[in-house]
């Protein structure tokens, strides 16, 4: 027998006037640089491919084919930068089929921004001054690390992500006793695996680290670097072992991102999951797009950092699992 239904919001008052004063100041911060607020739908034609995020899927008409919640506002956002937005940001509602545990919530709120004319570097020294503004009154932060994927792995764990191959990152794994059940024979999900098990616990405390220049089979939607041993002109921001934020200096060759996406559908359908379309509408935006950098950053998480909470739960008015 369920207990008597509680109208009460998950988030304390202060939590929530905390977070009403963050929106002000992310404003504060990007109406003088020049960057246009915006706002994309919520509802797309398509959803995502990648084989690890799982879109959600609704309709709006008996008639109509489906439609899906956005997963991230980057398509919609690229195709108004190709129309000649210039830089722009919006905090958007985002949705993730599966997703629910201390950091995650179906349901969550993303800051997206893109600066034209900016790499991934010069996004990174944005991203590290915005959050060091928001988390100035209440967080004792060290100086910034900007460390290279590889250069993370070597300080943390002693292992070279671009030169091992598969079988000695299993080898590795095996070593640390972690649960691999389920993980499929490719390179980038072994890597995804020892970074978050392995290296980032080990990543300094009260310090912003940023690690850049991702293996090039991590891509996703960045450039790639053609070196010796390529890599990837992506960053992700870590505070206290939390990922905080994802950035790329963005691919524009529509070519090469059908390709890739083509090869996320293949892992999909490895994985057991729904084939997804493919949004044509950003491909056929992607050569008109200027170059620059983008990033997505939790905005959850990063009042999770503000308040000292354990669990997003106590940054959300509501969240969906209610106990009835």
């Amino acid at each position: 027998m369920s207990g008597p239904a509680n109208y009460r919001p998950s988030a304390g008052l202060v939590t929530l006037q905390i977070r009403a004063r963050i929106r002000k100041q992310i404003r504060a911060f990007f109406d003088p640089r020049g960057v246009l607020e915006v706002e994309t739908p919520v509802l797309a034609q398509a959803g995502v491919t990648d084989p690890h995020i799982d879109s959600m899927k609704s309709c709006w008409s008996k008639h109509a084919g489906d439609i899906y919640l956005q997963t991230s506002p980057e398509y919609a956002m690229k195709r108004l930068l190709a129309a000649g937005s210039g830089s722009i940001y919006q905090m958007s509602k985002v949705f993730r089929y599966g997703e629910r545990g201390r950091h995650h919530h179906p349901e969550f709120t993303m800051l997206e921004w893109y600066r034209v004319g900016f790499d991934h570097h010069q996004l990174m020294l944005e991203v590290d001054s915005l959050v060091r503004k928001l988390l100035l009154d209440h967080l004792t932060l060290n100086p910034s690390c900007f460390w290279t994927y590889r250069e993370v792995w070597k300080q943390t764990i002693d292992l070279d992500p671009l030169k091992s191959t598969l079988a000695q990152l299993q080898a590795f794994v095996e070593e640390q006793g972690i649960d691999i059940s389920g993980l499929e024979d490719d390179i980038a999900g072994w890597q995804q695996l020892i970074m978050t098990h392995c290296v980032e616990p080990r990543l300094p405390q009260d310090t912003p680290v940023f690690i850049y220049d991702f293996p090039a089979c991590q891509a996703a939607l960045a450039k790639i670097r053609d070196e010796d041993l390529p890599v990837a002109e992506r960053f992700e921001l870590y505070i206290n072992g939390m990922e905080l934020a994802n950035g790329f200096h963005e691919l524009t060759d529509a070519d090469e991102q059908r390709k890739r996406f083509q090869a996320e559908l293949l892992k999909r359908k490895a994985m057991g999951k729904p084939e997804m379309p493919v949004d044509e509408h950003l491909l056929a935006a992607l050569p008109f797009v200027p170059d620059c950098a983008g990033v997505a950053l939790g905005l959850d998480r990063l009042i999770m950092l503000v308040i000292g909470a354990q669990r997003i739960d106590e940054v959300l008015s509501f969240v969906v699992d209610e106990p009835r």
